[in-house]
C-alpha cells in the first residue's frame, strides 16, 4: 500500500515544480574600451584586491541605573533611527529533560501583557513601522526617532509585564514540535545536533539539544520560572544606538526601565570546560537510503570574544574555510567537484568556543573527501599562506567588516562586547588596522594552535552500507564509532543478527504476523481511505485495488479531484489538472509487483531479491533492516520489527521531475481487516518540507469492485 501512495506523492512533486528550461543566453564578445579585452576574458581574470575601507565606528557611553541596568550609548545622527537591544547576561543554564523551554519562554515575551494582547501589540508595532523582536536572552526593538517613545512604552511593557498565555504556550508548543518533526530525517539537523553533542558533552548546557520528548515535557510555568528567575536589571545590558544624545538615552532608560525590579539570588551552576577527544574519532550516524553524506569535523577551543588571537585566528579561518575562494572550497568543489561548497568556523566564546569544517559530499567519495579535508587542514598548519592569498583574504574580510556596519545590531553588538568583554574602546575602531598587521607568521601559529585534526570528531551522516566500513582508518583506534541522531551510542552501527534468521524467514515471519497466506489470499478487493492534513488543507487519497494487482488511486483536495492514477496489471496511466501521462516504462516491471494487496507475499514469484543487512533501532526498538532488489535494479530498504514481525519502516530513494530524494515511511497501527493486519497510519519524510502524516479512515474489502475501473483508456 505504501508503494502505490509514494508514487502519488512523487508524481504530485513531478507536477508543481516541473518548469520549462530556459534556452542559453548570446555570448558578448564585444571588447572592453579600457582593458582591450573580450567581456568572456574580462570576467574570467580575478580583479586585483582593492586597499581596506576606512571605517568609522561611534564611541560609546555608559552609564548605569539604580536597579543595576548597564546602559550602552552609541551616538549616530546620520539617519532618524534608534535601536534599542536589551540583552540578558544569563549564567550557563542546563534544561535538561526540559530543553527547549528557554527558548518558548522568549518567544511568549510578546505574546500578550497585562494591558495589551498580542493582536495589540503586533498593531501598535506596524502602525509606527517599527521592529519588536524578543527571545530567550532579551529583546530588540528599532523605530523612527519620532516614535522611540512609543515604541520603548510597548517595548518596556513586554519586557515587564509578559502573561505567558496558555493558548500561546500550546501553539508555540505545537509549532516547535513540527519544526523538530521536519528536521527528523534531515541529514544535516543530525549532524548539527550530533556534532553538538559530542562536541560539548551531554553533561554540559552548549551540549543539550532540543527533541519532540523534551519539549513534550516543558510547561508553561517552567518557562515562566525561567524568566522570574533571570531576566533581572542587575544582570542585563541595554545598548541604545542612533539618533539620540546620552542626555536622552538616560532619561528615557529611567522612565521605561527604571522600575525593573533587581534581584541578588541568580542561581549559576559551574560546569568542566569541554575538551577535545584524545585522539581522531570517526563518529557516524546511518542514514538508510542517503545519497550524500554529510561531514562536520568539529572540536571545542578555547577563545573568548576580543581575545589577543582573535582576529589573526580569524584570518586563519578565512584563508581555510570561511569564504568562497577558500582552500577547502577551492580543493573538494572546484578542484576535486566532490561537493556543492565546504566550510569551516572558527567561533568564540565567553565559555568554550568550537572549530569546525564541513561539507555534503557524494556516497562514493565520502572517504575521498576526508582525505582532502585532512590533507588541508594538515596543510595550513606546516605551510606559509603566500603574499598573494593573504591580500585577498584580508580584503574580503574588511569588506565583510564594512558591510556589517550598516545594521544597527552589528553596531549594538561590538559596543556591548567591548564594554562586557573589557575590551579597549577603540577595539572595533582600530579593527581594519589590526587586520592590516596580520602576518603570514601569525597565520601559520594560530593554524598550529587552533586546527587539531589529530583531535577531532569527525561525524558523518550517511548511509551505512556505503560508507561506514571504509571510514576507520581515519581514526586513531581504527574504529568506527555508532551513534543514533540523538547522540547516543549504537552497538556496531547495529546489532547482530541471531544464528539461522534469514531474508526468507522475516519475509514469512511478517506474512504470518499480518494474518498468514490463507488469509491474505481471501482478499479479492480492497478499498482504502486516508486523510493527510497538507498545510492546513485535508489531502484524501482513495486506493481501490483488485487481484492479481489492478489498483486506482484518486487524490483530492476540499472535494476537487487533484490526480488519479490507473494501473491495469500490464500498464498504467496519470490524469492530472486535465492532462494524461503513461507510466513510464520503468516503473511498469515494479508497479505490477508493488499493486498486490501485499506485495512481500509475490516477491519469490516476480524474483525480488531480499537480503539481511543487520539489526538497527526504529523509534526506539530493536528491527531487521532488509535490502529489497526489485527487477528494474531499484533498491529499497525493509525494517521488520524484531518482536511483533511487523514491517515499520520503508527507504528508498526515487526520482522525479530531475529531483532525487531520499523518503522514508514509518508504518504505524496494524489493524485487522477481514483477517489481514494493514497499517493505519503512515509518516512519510522527505517528499515535503515535513513528514506527512496519513491516517487511515476506512479500508473495506471485498466488495466486488467492477473490472471498468480499472481500465486504462
Amino acid at each position: 500500500m505504501k508503494k502505490q501512495i509514494l508514487y502519488f506523492l512523487l508524481l504530485a512533486v513531478c507536477f508543481t515544480q516541473c518548469t520549462p528550461k530556459m534556452g542559453d543566453a548570446a555570448k558578448d564578445t564585444a571588447k572592453d574600451k579600457v582593458t582591450g579585452m573580450t567581456d568572456n576574458a574580462f570576467r574570467s581574470s580575478v580583479p586585483a584586491p582593492g586597499p581596506a575601507p576606512k571605517i568609522e565606528i561611534g564611541s560609546y557611553e555608559t552609564f548605569k541605573l539604580e536597579n543595576g541596568l548597564n546602559v550602552i550609548v552609541v551616538e549616530n545622527h546620520k539617519l532618524p533611527r534608534v535601536s534599542w537591544q536589551l540583552s540578558v547576561d544569563l549564567p550557563l543554564i542546563q534544561e535538561k529533560e526540559n530543553a527547549g523551554y528557554v527558548s518558548i519562554a522568549g518567544q511568549l515575551l510578546n505574546k500578550g501583557t497585562k494591558k495589551r494582547s498580542k493582536a495589540e501589540i503586533d498593531e501598535a508595532v506596524d502602525f509606527i513601522g517599527a521592529t519588536l523582536n524578543p527571545g530567550g536572552a532579551g529583546i530588540f526593538g528599532a523605530s523612527l526617532t519620532k516614535h522611540k517613545e512609543t515604541l520603548l512604552d510597548i517595548m518596556s511593557d513586554v519586557l515587564l509585564n509578559p502573561v505567558f498565555p496558555q493558548d500561546e504556550f500550546d501553539k508555540i508548543k505545537k509549532q516547535t514540535l513540527s519544526g523538530l518533526a521536519s528536521e527528523k530525517e534531515d541529514p544535516n539537523a543530525i549532524a548539527r545536533n550530533v556534532s553538538q553533542i559530542l562536541r560539548y558533552g551531554k553533561d554540559h548546557p552548549y551540549g543539550e539539544i532540543e527533541t519532540e520528548e523534551t519539549i513534550k515535557n516543558v510547561t508553561l510555568e517552567k518557562s515562566k520560572s525561567f524568566y522570574n528567575t533571570y531576566f533581572k536589571p542587575n544582570i542585563s545590558y541595554l545598548v541604545v544606538v542612533g539618533d539620540i544624545t546620552k542626555s536622552e538615552a538616560e532619561k528615557l532608560s529611567k522612565k521605561y526601565f527604571g522600575a525593573w525590579k533587581a534581584s541578588s539570588n541568580i542561581p549559576k551552576q559551574q560546569f568542566a570546560k569541554p575538551q577535545k577527544p584524545a585522539g581522531t574519532t570517526v563518529d557516524f550516524v546511518n542514514k538508510t537510503g542517503a545519497v550524500q553524506s554529510v561531514i562536520n569535523i568539529t572540536y571545542p577551543i578555547q577563545m573568548k570574544p576580543g581575545a589577543p588571537d582573535q582576529i589573526k585566528a580569524r584570518v586563519m579561518n578565512t584563508l581555510l574555510g570561511g569564504f568562497f575562494r577558500s582552500r577547502l572550497n577551492a580543493n573538494l568543489r572546484e578542484d576535486k567537484a566532490y561537493t556543492y561548497g565546504s566550510r569551516s568556523s572558527l567561533s568564540a566564546d565567553k565559555e568554550v568556543g568550537f572549530f569546525n569544517a564541513n561539507a555534503s559530499v557524494r556516497n562514493e567519495v565520502t572517504d575521498s573527501s576526508l582525505i582532502e579535508f585532512m590533507y588541508e587542514l594538515n596543510k595550513v598548519r606546516t605551510e606559509k599562506i603566500t603574499d598573494e592569498e593573504l591580500s585577498l583574504v584580508k580584503n574580503v574580510m574588511a569588506g565583510n567588516f564594512a558591510r556589517s556596519l550598516e545594521q544597527p545590531q552589528t553596531i549594538a553588538r561590538f559596543a556591548l562586547n567591548t564594554f562586557r568583554n573589557k575590551l579597549p574602546k577603540d577595539y572595533y575602531a582600530t579593527y581594519l588596522k589590526k587586520l592590516s598587521m596580520v602576518t603570514a607568521d601569525d597565520v601559520l601559529a594560530m593554524a598550529k594552535k587552533y586546527v587539531t585534526p589529530q583531535n577531532a570528531h569527525i561525524v558523518v551522516v550517511g548511509n551505512k552500507a556505503d560508507v561506514a566500513d571504509k571510514l576507520g582508518r581515519f581514526a586513531t583506534s581504527g574504529k568506527v564509532n555508532f551513534y543514533d541522531r540523538f547522540g547516543n551510542p549504537v552497538q556496531d552501527g547495529g546489532m547482530e543478527i541471531p544464528a539461522g534468521v534469514t531474508a526468507t524467514k522475516v519475509i514469512q515471519d511478517y506474512l504470518t504476523a499480518i494474518g498468514g497466506t490463507k488469509a491474505i489470499n481471501s482478499i479479492k478487493d480492497l478499498t482504502t481511505t486516508m486523510t493527510a492534513d497538507l498545510g492546513g488543507n485535508a489531502l484524501e487519497i482513495m486506493m481501490q485495488q483488485k487481484a492479481p494487482n489492478m489498483s486506482v488511486n484518486t487524490t483530492s483536495m476540499q472535494g476537487m479531484t487533484m490526480q488519479a492514477v490507473v494501473f491495469d496489471g500490464n500498464k498504467g496511466m496519470t490524469t492530472a489538472r486535465g492532462q494524461s501521462m503513461p507510466m513510464p516504462e520503468d516503473k511498469i516491471a515494479d508497479a505490477k509487483i508493488s499493486n498486490h494487496m501485499i506485495p512481500e507475499s509475490v516477491f519469490e514469484k516476480y524474483g525480488v531479491k531480499t537480503k539481511l543487512l543487520g539489526m538497527e533501532s526504529v523509534n526506539g526498538k530493536k528491527a531487521y533492516a532488509m535490502e529489497v532488489s526489485f527487477p528494474s535494479g531499484k533498491k529499497s530498504t525493509y525494517y521488520f520489527d524484531l518482536e511483533s514481525s511487523l514491517k515499520v519502516r520503508e527507504v528508498s530513494i526515487e526520482t522525479e521531475g530531475g529531483r532525487t530524494m531520499t523518503i522514508s515511511a514509518d508504518l504505524d497501527g496494524y489493524k485487522a481487516v477481514n483477517g489481514v493486519k494493514f497499517p493505519h497510519k503512515q509518516s512519510v519524510s522527505g517528499v515535503m518540507p515535513v513528514p506527512l502524516v496519513m491516517e487511515v479512515k476506512e479500508i473495506k474489502a471485498n466488495t466486488n469492485l467492477d473490472d471498468s475501473i480499472f481500465k486504462v483508456k
